[in-house]
């Protein structure tokens, strides 16, 4: 299977001006393929095929004098920028045509230099490990790497990218086997919630950190003092970053949460069933910061592809299926609630349910029927583990792939599944 080991990066003066070309010619290619084929499409010519804008945009352009400075970065970047086009193409038509499940893409648009995050792309010919622990980039120089774990093999890519808080990272992908751990006899259904964040069927209770929520006073006085910043001005850019920087470690946590929580739940238990939320809809919702600050998406994509590389059973309940409203005693459905009823008695058998407790029990009767159901039309069907998006370049095409977090100490290794 194919995973991401995510490294934090610090690159000297020279090089963050490196960076920046680099990351502005790509951008350059990017934006004049594109304009090539949105004006081939507006004038009904034929699709500009990308040998085409290679030999126009990359190579002759490096002839002229408005844009012979693409020649002081690596034409690797520049090569890759395209694909990474070509790519978002296929995305969008596969999209269009049916072929890619899920919400609808939308075709590519023009990149900015005001964009607060910033990445390339290289292949094997374009950086090196050294043995002094830096990374040559070519055209870039020998970066500065803070090694939280080893890498398991040779890396086949990396990606270099810049936040809005002004952090560099790269990232590095690996070809690698799975880590099969010993079967076990305990499956486990969750219902997620707010006020709880999970709740499992064994009766284990998972508490909601809220870490924006905690973070909020902090928040609000920074982004008053960027308000009251002259706009353009650099003590804007400042505060700006100050803000960046602020929800970073507020995304630094979270993620960091949400990989110790899935694996404890991936190791001890051999399925995991969890229901398949409408977290977009619920984010129109007058709950939507308590949502996002939960980040239930992105913790059920670590459950998933976790469990694909544990060799573990990961199941999705259907989002109508009435957790909430049938007693697990019994099996009789007493019908919708409202939230606020937390404890409810069932008319029929009399049993008493908390309705997380009941809600997660119901999760794991019903994950279990499901899977029963795939096992009996097992090689007739077919479910792909979408690549996890935490970072650029990351394949969306059914190979799994996964974001690591730097561990505790420099040269320790740390399984990506925390």
């Amino acid at each position: 299977m194919q995973l991401r080991y995510n490294y934090r990066v610090y690159p000297d003066v020279s090089q963050r001006r490196a960076l920046a070309n680099a990351f502005g010619c790509a951008r350059v290619v990017w934006n004049d393929c594109l304009r090539d084929r949105n004006e081939a499409h507006a004038a009904r010519l034929p699709y500009v095929k990308s040998a085409e804008l290679s030999r126009r945009r990359i190579t002759q352009a490096k002839r002229t004098e408005e844009r012979a400075w693409l020649a002081d970065v690596s034409a690797v970047v520049l090569q890759q920028s395209l694909r990474d086009l070509d790519t978002a193409y296929k995305h969008f038509f596969d999209s269009l045509n049916g072929t890619r499940k899920g919400r609808r893409v939308a075709p590519p648009r023009y990149k900015s230099k005001k964009d607060t995050r910033q990445s390339i792309r290289l292949t094997t010919t374009a950086f090196s490990l050294q043995e002094n622990g830096t990374v040559y980039v070519a055209k870039v120089g020998n970066i500065k790497v803070k090694w939280s774990r080893s890498l398991p093999v040779a890396p086949t890519s990396l990606t270099v990218t810049k936040d809005s808080s002004g952090r560099y990272f790269m990232s590095f992908v690996v070809n690698t086997e799975r880590d099969i751990l010993p079967d076990l006899d305990t499956e486990v259904g969750i219902d997620l919630g707010l006020s709880t964040f999970a709740v499992l069927s064994d009766g284990t209770r998972i508490s909601t950190p809220k870490f924006l929520r905690r973070a909020e006073k902090k928040l609000k006085r920074l982004q008053k003092g960027l308000s009251r910043k002259t706009e353009g001005s650099k003590n804007r850019a400042k505060a700006r970053i100050k803000v960046a920087r602020q929800h970073a470690r507020v995304a630094d946590r979270r993620r960091d949460w949400h990989h110790k929580a899935s694996t404890q739940i991936i190791r001890d238990n051999q399925a995991v069933y969890v229901e398949d939320l409408a977290v977009s809809g619920l984010a129109r919702t007058r709950l939507a910061k308590s949502v996002h600050d939960a980040g239930w998406s992105a913790f059920v994509s670590m459950l998933e592809y976790k469990a694909v590389k544990h060799g573990r059973y990961f199941g999705k309940i259907d989002r109508f299926e009435p957790t909430s409203q049938v007693c697990s005693a019994c099996g009789t459905k007493d019908g919708p609630k409202p939230l606020r009823v937390r404890q409810w008695t069932c008319q029929e058998c009399g049993a008493v349910h908390d309705r997380d407790d009941n809600a997660s029990k119901n999760a794991l009767a019903a994950g279990r029927a499901d899977r029963l159901n795939a096992s009996q039309s097992a090689g007739k069907t077919k479910t792909k583990v979408p690549a996890q998006r935490v970072e650029a370049g990351s394949h969306r095409d059914g190979r799994t792939t996964a974001a690591g977090i730097p561990g505790p100490q420099a040269g320790e290794h740390v399984n990506l599944c925390r």
